[in-house]
């Protein structure tokens, strides 16, 4: 075989190894997105788990009512690594301040395990507890604050840009998944690619609330340069960095910190600044 038809063949055997690469990372997003684990049972000392039906589909919350009655209600929408089985003990921390919490299950997490995951099905499960929240449980949107934490922060963001409450907290966002496809898998065209988009950095500019952004100066899957993007991008942002501080440990670094910070801003009228830690 000439040296020709040997470099024609390397180069082939390339393309057909890439494009198999490329097929099976597109066939396994979701997974590799949404990597819900076994489901567990929810233990939750205070509040109660709401059930809602919503257009045939069965919609699951954690609700713990505010202490005080005019105190905002956080939204919590979690990682794509939790479920609300691990949530407790973050509600009871918004707890210590008075605050009431509400957290709403993805389809194919935990309760909802058997439904399946999209972005546009973690929408409707969102929009729906939201809707619950304020018809059923008399939560009027002036106090509600949204709350997502990494994947959480794209419902958190779509929800305010649908016009969801009056104050919104992103920790550890990113811009988009097809701009995290491209940090994770660079050799791929992760804008092609991407099936669930979570487009936070196209939603932003239309976004005219309070925004809170936390993210941790060590995170390790989302760059720090997304948090810092993104506070540019919305009209009222205030940027806070945990000096640090790693993608899944904000909530439990720097004595009380996030919480506190969280709190003031959901309690207080939020003046864009740069604030850290």
């Amino acid at each position: 075989m000439g040296l020709g038809k040997i470099v024609r063949f390397a180069v082939g055997a390339v393309g057909v190894v890439y494009a198999a690469a490329a097929a099976l990372a597109f066939a396994k997003q979701r997974a590799i997105l949404f990597p819900a684990g076994a489901p567990r049972d929810v233990v939750m000392p205070e509040g109660q788990l709401v059930r809602i039906s919503a257009e045939g589909r069965e919609v699951f919350a954690l609700h713990a009512p505010a202490k005080d009655a005019d105190a905002p209600t956080l939204v919590f929408f979690h990682g794509n690594g939790e479920q609300l089985a691990d949530l407790p003990v973050i509600l009871r921390l918004f707890a210590t301040y008075r605050l009431g919490a509400y957290a709403i299950e993805y389809p194919g997490y935990g309760l909802a395990h058997a439904q399946s995951v999209s972005e546009a099905a973690v929408y409707e499960a969102a929009e729906a507890g939201l809707v619950h929240l304020e018809k059923e449980l008399g939560i009027p949107r002036e106090r509600i604050v949204l709350v997502g934490q990494s994947i959480g922060s794209g419902a958190a963001t779509e929800m305010a840009r649908r016009g969801h409450g009056s104050k919104l907290v992103l920790l550890s966002p990113y811009t988009s998944i097809a701009e995290m496809a491209r940090v994770v898998l660079p050799m791929f065209p992760g804008s092609l690619m991407v099936r669930d988009r979570f487009d936070n950095a196209s939603k932003a500019p239309g976004i005219d609330i309070p925004v809170l952004i936390l993210h941790g100066t060590a995170d390790e899957l989302i760059p720090v340069t997304m948090g810092k993007k993104l506070a540019t991008l919305f009209p009222q942002a205030q940027l806070a960095l945990v000096e640090g501080g790693h993608h899944g440990d904000l909530f439990f670094r720097n004595d009380d910190f996030v919480p506190a910070t969280i709190a003031r801003f959901a309690t207080f009228p939020a003046t864009p600044q740069n604030a850290g830690r």
